[in-house]
């Protein structure tokens, strides 16, 4: 059975969701194999929580000598990797920062792209992929016809599956050409901590609009009962309500989770793109005309500041 490359997405060598959910489409195609750069002091814990959940081995790719740059050296060290493997794919989270991994690891192995990917099957010994483009308008089916497949895969798009395997740790020491580290980060600070799971992340999404008025108490109260991220619409954004960190929409951020609570938000193309791939919509809207509606699994026609304390309310007593 083939190998799978799947890049490991961490922070400081704490693994996030997406890897584990990459892990568990990787299983689907061969032999899952996480590739890890970082820390040499973080990798003994990374193999530990990635095997958990299928991976055969784990490639270590030391990071201390590109630690700091962009994202040209990760995938140089790729490159390198997939030509000594010779794996089936490559599955890479489709966040900023992986899809330029991909595109360049792409050209450098000469091979097809597919990006943010909704699913991806194995049928009849072909790697297929399923994608929303056009804004949401169409869904497409796809494979790559030329070299290694390289395919990065929205956040949700495949639960997460618990299986220790063997996690074998093998070092790889990748050269990296000076050319690769011609940008540099010269300086970075951590994103404030909202106690809230990451908006692209998240399985439940919480969302406010113009309807919120600029006061997104009840959402984020809703949220918070929910265990829930928060987002908004770029009508709330542009008011200044939300910082633009928060916009979900076509020009802002996409997402896939398993429930879609939109509130006061009218459903406009732009923001409609960046969500109506999500599994189960509802939204709550004063206007029973609202485009909104057009989309949701089930509606609300109300007063948000109304209906989310209430609903809040029921949440909260029935978890106490």
């Amino acid at each position: 059975m083939s190998e799978v490359l799947v890049l490991v997405d961490h922070v400081d060598g704490s693994v996030r969701k997406p890897t584990y959910e990459l892990l568990a489409i990787a299983k689907r195609i061969g032999e899952p194999s996480a590739v890890f750069i970082g820390g040499s002091a973080q990798a003994g814990a990374v193999a530990e929580a990635v095997k958990a959940y299928g991976a055969e081995k784990v490639y270590v790719v030391d990071d201390a000598e590109i630690k700091g740059y962009l994202v040209a050296p990760k995938a140089e060290a790729l490159q390198q990797l997939a030509e000594k493997t010779s794996p089936a794919a490559i599955l890479i989270p489709s966040s900023a920062e992986g899809k330029e991994i991909a595109g360049r690891l792409a050209i450098k192995l000469a091979s097809g792209l597919i990006t943010d990917a909704v699913d991806v099957t194995f049928e009849g010994g072909e790697i297929r992929t399923t994608q929303s483009v056009f804004a949401g308008n169409f869904t497409v089916d796809a494979k790559v016809t030329k070299g290694t497949p390289i395919i990065t895969v929205k956040p949700n798009a495949a639960a997460p599956e618990e299986g220790a395997a063997a996690g074998a740790v093998e070092e790889f020491a990748a050269t990296i050409s000076e050319a690769a580290k011609t940008a540099q980060i010269v300086a970075s600070q951590p994103r404030q901590a909202t106690g809230r799971p990451e908006l692209t992340e998240a399985a439940i999404v919480v969302s406010g609009g113009r309807g919120t008025g600029g006061d997104f108490t009840a959402v984020e109260a809703l949220a918070d009962a929910l265990g829930a991220a928060v987002g908004a619409s770029r009508a709330a954004v542009d008011s200044g309500w939300k910082p633009h960190t928060f916009q979900v929409g076509q020009t802002g951020k996409t997402v896939s989770p398993q429930l879609y609570v939109a509130n006061g938000i009218s459903g406009a193309i732009q923001h409609r793109a960046g969500m109506q791939t999500s599994k189960t919509i509802v939204a709550v809207n004063k206007d029973e005309e609202a485009p909104i509606f057009e989309l949701v699994d089930f509606g609300v026609v109300g007063d948000l500041h109304s209906v989310l304390p209430a609903v809040a309310a029921e949440i909260e007593k029935r978890k106490g």
